[in-house]
């Protein structure tokens, strides 16, 4: 590739959050509960990682033999592609290695192997890993990288959610089973959306709502609005609007939602939009209804319904088909009416192909819908 695209891909590596073990726990027990052997004999790449740090390497190694696994792979980037100002210290870890080199150790990064019981203490674990130093500098993109994700079966990670579009054309080029986490606005990008339409990528289990904690780098800024250090001098940030994203098949996708009818909604919703009401709110563009909430959702109605993009997390495809994604270009491909330009004084962010219904004479936006059509 480009070296120019690596060089500005560089400057917005400085996002780099560490993820909690029990939140990976919970996420891949969830597919495990599903298929037992889905990771048994596999190959499991964990590129953006770093076992110094991260937990996904200490899940999985810790886990090797109970998930039959028969490769594990971590790289990390090279200390001097992250951006960070304060001067770089490598860990113990890896000054002690014979192998250390003082000049690669900021500008390569890492490779870590997990194969077979190298201390002789008849078990697989973490302490077996195997590490080097890759010949560039660990970004995902790179030949050298790309080759990792070629030999593996499944990838896992957190990848840099300031590069999370470009992570995902990579990884869908690899036709590859994955679980990567990413914040819930990428779902209406134009790199992940139409996976999730055509029922190639789909939520993951165990985040549906709040924020997460992170372990961020020592020389991290915490400017962050929810921050902690533990007694250990750790330093943690919050992180809302945090999801999985997935094409690992888990249980809970196949439950359906269980709905009311449009009466039930109207008179026992918890919604007080809802609650009274003698009908929704029909777009102006798009023969649709819009439904604010998910729990709001009718099980009467069969026709097209706009919902909270939130929807995806409780999402079962042999419940409901997802018919598109009403604002700009994807509401014009969709069939949505432009707008009458006299309208244009009553809001100003209205655009061709934004799904939109009249209030008190006024055009109103909701906020971000998905189209959705209860299968029959």
């Amino acid at each position: 590739m480009a070296n120019t695209n690596l060089a500005n891909a560089k400057t917005a590596k400085n996002d780099e959050f560490y993820t909690q073990y029990v939140d990976i726990q919970k996420e891949m027990n969830a597919y495990l509960e599903f298929d037992p052997d889905v990771f048994r004999g596999k190959t499991v790449l964990l590129p953006c990682d770093d076992p110094e740090w991260s937990n996904f390497t200490k899940f999985f190694a810790q886990n090797f033999q109970l998930f039959g696994l028969k490769k594990l792979i971590s790289t990390s980037y090279a200390p001097e592609s992250k951006k960070y100002n304060l001067p770089y210290q490598p860990t113990l870890f890896e000054t002690q290695q014979p192998y250390f080199n003082p000049d690669k150790s900021k500008t390569n990064g890492k490779i870590f192997v997990l194969t077979h019981d190298v201390t002789g203490d008849n078990r697989i674990d973490i302490n077996d890993l195997e590490w080097q130093y890759l010949e560039g500098d660990g970004d995902f993109r790179s030949k050298e990288v790309t080759t990792l994700r070629d030999e593996a079966d499944i990838i896992v990670t957190n990848p840099p959610f300031s590069l999370f579009r470009e992570f995902v054309v990579w990884l869908i080029d690899s036709g590859k089973q994955f679980a990567i986490i990413g914040n819930v606005n990428a779902i209406s990008y134009k790199e992940v959306f139409p996976l999730i339409k055509d029922n190639k990528m789909w939520m993951g289990v165990s985040i549906h709502s709040g924020d997460r904690e992170f372990g961020v780098p020592d020389t991290y800024p915490l400017e962050a609005s929810g921050w902690r250090i533990d007694d250990n001098g750790n330093k943690y940030i919050r992180v809302k609007g945090v999801r999985w994203f997935t094409n690992i098949d888990h249980g809970r996708r196949h439950e359906p939602m269980q709905l009311m009818t449009m009466t039930e909604n109207f008179k026992h919703s918890k919604h007080k939009e809802i609650r009274g009401q003698k009908d929704y709110i029909h777009y102006a563009n798009y023969d649709a209804i819009d439904i604010p909430y998910t729990d709001a959702i009718p099980s009467d109605y069969n026709g097209a319904m706009g919902v909270p993009i939130t929807f995806l997390d409780k999402y079962c495809p042999e419940q409901f088909e997802i018919l598109g994604h009403p604002h700009g270009d994807y509401g014009l491909e969709l069939g949505l009416k432009p707008y009458p330009r006299e309208l244009k004084e009553f809001n100003k962010g209205l655009r061709d192909g934004d799904l939109y219904y009249m209030k008190d004479g006024k055009p109103e936006l909701p906020y971000r819908r998905i189209l959705i059509r209860k299968k029959q």
